[in-house]
């Protein structure tokens, strides 16, 4: 992994620097992107299996080819990274990989009747070249750690309402939760790696589904990331992205939606349909009850929890793409009662193009939030 990947793999990611082909950006100008496709916003997204995304999800989409093959962006983009950035040229890597997606289309098209089952994950595994024949001591020694994306119900394992009935009463019990209607948390953000220096962090929310979270640097002058959601749109702002702050209308807006609800517990069951599982995973050492639920558009959710506790441990979303599902995962720690509620006081924030962890100091509840600082962020 190179120092730049690496560094950029910090507070407030790089979402939009991996575009394919700005023609605008390299002449210094962020285009418009408001509800448009990837293919009208960006005019080098030519493979018509990605220009039909929304751009939110195009971002994505970028995030995962990069892992799917572990690349970084300059690896297909030259001078990326640096204010010299060339988006335009098509380079024999990115012509390669526009070939590959389209085979990858037909693939599941003309072989699984349109069901998803061939992704660029499925051959690359992290690598440029796929390999082709397996490790012994793989075989004999190391288990696989790939779980399948569905959970399915185990036997001996609680039902999934049964599941989510402990977390509700592990928290502090549907009456209790009725009466939570806003809160403000403070705290800092750490990158990845302790990169991208100290960082001032506010989460704000307000029932049933608005949120927005802030990321303020102290020590560099950069503007702040901020990501929105008013209960009906949502957006991002990224200092080191390309577009600015752009629109969610794809299944980003799906996942704001998610984490807006899920930001008071006592509506979890309604946040999503089709609920299954339990089953057990594992995190490391420890197991976990796991369930699942689905949203709109093929939007996917996995919810693990702590079976001692009964809280929620982990939340992994995944959006549909053509070349495989993108996943955003949020790890909760440090839960402390306020107000007679338990709250995660520690945030591990994980997707394709950032990581960073929120480490909270103070929360305040039912509180007044002004409804504009769920909005669209401001040019400050």
């Amino acid at each position: 992994m190179t120092l730049w990947w690496r560094m950029n793999l910090v507070v407030g990611g790089v979402a939009g620097v991996w575009l394919s082909g700005l023609a605008l950006a390299a002449q210094g100008q962020a285009p418009s992107t408001t509800g448009k496709k990837a293919g009208e916003a960006f005019k080098n997204v030519t493979t018509s299996t990605l220009k039909e995304l929304s751009v939110d999800d195009f971002v994505a989409s970028m995030g995962l080819i990069s892992a799917n093959l572990g690349l970084d962006c300059a690896d297909c983009h030259p001078n990326a990274g640096t204010d010299k950035a060339d988006f335009v040229t098509d380079t024999p890597r990115k012509v390669t990989t526009r070939r590959m997606v389209e085979m990858v289309a037909t693939l599941n098209r003309t072989n699984f009747a349109g069901v998803q089952r061939v992704t660029c994950w499925t051959c690359h595994h992290g690598r440029i070249t796929p390999s082709t024949t397996i490790a012994l001591d793989a075989w004999y020694d190391v288990p696989s750690i790939e779980l399948d994306d569905t959970v399915r119900q185990e036997d001996g394992q609680p039902s999934a309402d049964q599941v989510l009935d402990k977390y509700i009463q592990a928290v502090g019990g549907a009456q209790r939760l009725a009466g939570l209607t806003s809160f403000v948390a403070t705290g800092s953000a750490l990158g990845y790696g302790e990169l991208g220096g100290n960082a001032d962090f506010t989460m704000l929310a307000k029932t049933p589904n608005q949120r927005a979270t802030l990321i303020t640097y102290k020590d560099t002058q950069r503007p702040s990331s901020i990501w929105a959601f008013d209960g009906r749109t949502g957006w991002i702002k990224t200092p080191r992205g390309l577009l600015g702050d752009y629109e969610l209308i794809g299944s980003e807006l799906d996942g704001a939606r998610l984490e807006a609800q899920l930001s008071f517990p006592g509506q979890i069951k309604q946040a999503l349909t089709n609920w299954r599982g339990a089953t057990t995973r594992s995190i490391g050492d420890r197991d976990f009850a796991v369930v699942q639920g689905s949203g709109p558009r093929g939007f996917l959710v996995t919810l693990y929890f702590d079976p001692k506790t009964h809280l929620l441990s982990r939340m992994v979303r995944y959006g549909p793409s053509p070349i495989g599902r993108m996943p955003t995962q949020i790890d909760y720690g440090d839960y402390r009662d306020v107000a007679g509620v338990k709250f995660p006081f520690e945030y591990k924030f994980t997707w394709l193009d950032g990581r960073y962890t929120a480490k909270l100091s103070k929360i305040e509840t039912n509180v007044a939030i002004d409804a504009t600082r769920f909005g669209r962020p401001s040019g400050k």
